[in-house]
């Protein structure tokens, strides 16, 4: 592989990730239960069952090339999960002194986070047998 390739797939999958995640803010902004930042959170959970899935599959395989990691789990799900807009969403709130929504999103993103790498790491199991 060229020494330039790695940065090329990484790259063209941050894209496609940022994009992704920008629209996912856009479809969720009027979908909000509570008034947390719904486009975000979905981003980082589905992003982790993503990079779970790709662990999984990539970990115990053949099925995945290098290349296909770094743009699938490197780019992609860089650029589609934020953790830089968790931060700043939840300091909002803080600032705003809305300690209940603070606290919610912050227990949200986590935990979902943390299941959803996790049931990605067992459907990979599943569809291996």
């Amino acid at each position: 592989m060229s020494a330039i390739l790695p940065f090329v797939y990484v790259g063209l999958g941050s894209m496609l990730g940022g994009v992704s995640r920008y629209g996912m803010t856009l479809i969720t902004q009027n979908y909000a239960a509570l008034s947390i930042p719904f486009g975000t959170l979905v981003s980082n959970v589905a992003g982790c069952l993503l990079i779970g899935l790709i662990a999984g599959l990539g970990g115990a395989t053949q099925l995945m090339s290098t290349e296909m990691r770094l743009l699938l789990a490197t780019g992609f799900c860089g650029g589609f999960t934020t953790m830089s807009s968790f931060i700043y969403e939840l300091g909002q709130f803080v600032q705003d002194k809305e300690y209940f929504y603070a606290s919610s999103y912050f227990i949200a993103t986590m935990a979902g986070a943390a299941l959803a790498f996790l049931l990605g790491l067992v459907i990979s199991e599943l569809m291996l047998r």
